[in-house]
């Protein structure tokens, strides 16, 4: 093992496990240990950029990580468009899905502009602060800290149109 890839185990020992959790809240357990690999061999051939610091070098291998799973979702959204041209081109009719709780605050959600909707997990589900979590996504504090509240207040407002009136 050389020098550069010592620190790079390290930090991979250190950090694979929050890394696996953070692939799997957002693709499943099936995809994520592969989106692992995937984030491991990018970070392997670009071991020379691995910041000194402990935690620069775990918040670089997020980076790589969240590089890892948009691509993953282009992958994604190229099969998905496929089917549906597809389903289109042998015009089937599809069930209606099951309708079960939290269906609502699923779609509010998913209605939700990606950058925002993507904040708002970083927070919520991987526990980032928003300085973290702006961190990851490139942009300035401030900007997270506007766009959290634009995501808040887009959550709001969808779940009160889909509320019940009494």
């Amino acid at each position: 093992m050389s020098r550069t890839e010592e620190p790079l185990t390290r930090v991979l020992m250190h950090s694979s496990g929050d890394i696996l959790n953070y692939l799997a809240r957002r693709v499943g357990h099936d995809d994520a240990p592969d989106l692992l690999g995937e984030t491991m061999v990018v970070a392997w051939r670009r071991v020379r950029e691995l910041p000194d610091d402990p935690e620069r070098a775990r918040m670089w291998l997020f980076g790589i990580a969240r590089g890892t799973l948009q691509n993953h979702a282009r992958g994604e959204r190229r099969r998905w468009a496929l089917a549906d041209r597809i389903r289109l081109h042998a015009r089937t009719e599809a069930s209606s899905p099951a309708s079960d709780a939290g269906s609502e605050v699923r779609d509010a959600f998913a209605r939700l502009d990606p950058d925002l909707a993507e904040l708002v997990r970083l927070v919520h589900w991987d526990g980032f602060s928003l300085t973290d979590a702006a961190e990851l996504l490139g942009i300035p504090a401030s900007t997270a800290r506007g766009r959290y509240q634009r995501a808040k207040s887009d959550l709001r407002a969808a779940l009160s149109m889909e509320a019940p009136l009494a």
